[in-house]
């Protein structure tokens, strides 16, 4: 059984890689520019969907749209399906998106995807009826549960394991940061002709139409941009792969690091190649037909292989939880919850609507600094537990003093502030670390799958909670924050129970704490480490394990640090 690593890296490949390794968190990100300038370029599509997501709370509250769009906004219901039309989008967007990926490339794929992207939004800028915004919305949906899924997933895929929960959390920064703004543009915006009667109808066009020009610089951007290393490998095209991987690593293509780096991957492919043709000999001869069945036998071996459904159960549920804290009930409809909690005026629940922006801004910092130092549990834990004791407050007072708000402002205020901090804990806990460990926790041959999955749970889910709100604050009213409260409480249970910490394990690595040892049989274990003594990995490992090795390496890397 010698060799228990997963990914066909041999267990002394990988001490020598984790010598070689730089800094994790912050200083790695910086310490290594390329990477650092590939992650804000690919936090832009980020920045798309955050603001998507905020901009439509503050235009659904503006006089001269609900003037325009009276049929659809007056009736909780088709409120409901105005928001979450784009939900639907997205989803459908998230469950093509792992064959494009694999088909088309992960860059090719985010091209695709802003085309699709600015379509919907200039169909919603010029819109004059319902139909055109619910129409818009879900071509935009489209576009934006596309990059959702591609930008991780060619993010996670491009980055060195020790910066890769960072940059993910960078993302998240990227997209709280998008709300931010939207609620601000919000806010300004409101005012173009006064906020009663004579409001103007630019008041809710800009800031709609104000998502092309992140789209189209992000368009641009990825023609510039590498392929993803693991994609030219599953491609079988292993020069320009190493060529990426020393670009990306700011080290010479014949480097111990990018080597190392490469040969997992490499192995990594070839065992789950020889697996796919040992299960299914008959698929094997690359015509379409063959190639549409291996997927969909790879989709049904997510719910049927014990390991697998482990990860696809983690994933779904995961981003179930994050959805069903009810975190978007507060950012789509923030500025009706504010004026609900006796904030008067538009202008005001508007103006408390945008320090959700910021505080949720500021709080997604520290995670990207720190999630790869502390772990993805105790933070998600402790950001379940906060988000339920406000929701739980919320609740008692709305209960209390749900018709008399103007006798009880200091009572008001605590309620509003109850959602500030809901808003901080969700964005230093769940915000990124749910999409972190949805990116993580699978073996590359399904990789794109599994997150095609859960990201599609991310959206139905999402899809579900947009629909109802509306309905449920209407009905239950204070009911609503129990509700929510108790769906956080749960979450944080099962992070506590069910899930394994994955910091810091490469994505090889991983198989080992989801007990992938009865998957990977001894066969298999015997095949990887075959594949890796033949394309020499293990040779790698036993050559190099000297210490003086790593210290040069060290000062190689150091030199490269400073050049």
């Amino acid at each position: 059984m010698g060799g228990g690593h997963a990914g066909g890296a041999s267990p002394y490949a990988a001490k020598h890689r984790q010598g070689l390794q730089g800094q994790s968190g912050w200083a790695g990100l910086v310490h290594n520019r390329k990477i650092f300038a590939n992650a804000v370029f690919a936090s832009l599509g980020g920045l798309l969907y955050g603001y998507n997501q905020g901009v439509f709370s503050g235009v659904l509250s503006m006089y001269s749209f609900d003037h325009r769009m009276a049929s659809a906004v007056s009736d909780p219901g088709t409120k409901g399906w105005l928001v979450s039309i784009l939900e639907l989008g997205a989803w459908v967007g998230v469950l093509s998106t792992g064959y494009l990926a694999d088909k088309l490339s992960r860059k090719y794929t985010i091209m695709l995807a802003v085309c699709i992207f600015c379509v919907g939004v200039v169909v919603q800028t010029a819109a004059f009826h319902p139909t055109s915004i619910y129409g818009g919305r879900f071509i935009t949906g489209l576009g934006v549960g596309s990059l959702s899924m591609a930008v991780p997933l060619y993010n996670a895929e491009l980055s060195p394991p020790e910066v890769r929960g960072s940059l993910v959390a960078l993302q998240q920064l990227a997209i709280t940061f998008g709300i931010l703004i939207s609620f601000w543009i919000d806010y300004g915006t409101n005012y173009i002709g006064g906020t009663g009667s004579g409001q103007s109808e630019v008041a809710w066009r800009v800031p709609l139409g104000m998502q092309l020009v992140p789209a189209i610089i992000l368009g641009i951007g990825v023609i510039f941009m590498p392929f993803s290393p693991r994609w030219l490998v599953n491609q079988g095209r292993d020069e320009e792969a190493v060529a990426v991987l020393g670009r990306a690593r700011r080290l010479p293509p014949d480097s111990d690091l990018v080597q190392i780096e490469f040969l997992e991957i490499k192995a990594q492919y070839l065992f789950e190649k020889e697996m796919n043709a040992l299960k299914f000999p008959q698929f094997q001869d690359g015509s379409f037909s063959s190639n549409f069945k291996l997927g969909l036998h790879a989709y049904m071996s997510l719910l049927t292989t014990r390991t697998l459904f482990y990860r696809v159960a983690v994933g779904s549920l995961t981003m179930f939880f994050q959805q069903w804290t009810g975190v978007n009930a507060i950012l789509y409809y923030a500025p009706s919850i504010f004026s609900d909690l006796g904030l008067t005026g538009n202008a005001t629940s508007l103006l408390a609507t945008g320090v959700v922006g910021i505080v949720m801004f500021l709080a997604t910092i520290p995670a990207v600094i720190w999630i790869d130092k502390v772990g993805r549990k105790p933070v998600l834990i402790s950001g379940a537990f906060i988000m339920a004791a406000c929701h739980l407050i919320v609740a008692v007072l709305t209960a209390l003093y749900h018709d008399s708000w103007s006798s009880h402002p200091t009572a008001g205020w605590v309620a509003c502030a109850c959602v500030w901090v809901f808003s901080v804990a969700f964005g230093y806990s769940w915000g990124p670390c749910s999409w972190i460990l949805v990116a993580e926790i699978w073996p590359l041959s399904i990789r794109g799958k599994g997150i095609s999955i859960a990201s599609s749970s991310n959206w139905m889910n999402n899809f579900i909670v947009g629909q109802v709100t509306p309905s449920m604050l209407t009905h239950i009213g204070f009911g609503t924050f129990v509700f929510f409260g108790a769906f956080a409480f749960l979450g944080g249970f099962f992070i506590m129970f069910f899930v394994p910490e994955t910091k810091g394990l490469t994505l090889e690595e991983m198989d080992d704490v989801f007990g992938d040892r009865e998957g990977l049989a001894v066969a298999d274990q015997q095949r990887q480490n075959a594949i890796a003594d033949r394309i020499g990995l293990t040779a790698f490992g036993q050559h190099k394990g000297g210490s003086d090795i790593e210290k040069s390496s060290h000062e190689l890397y150091d030199d490269e640090g400073k050049a």
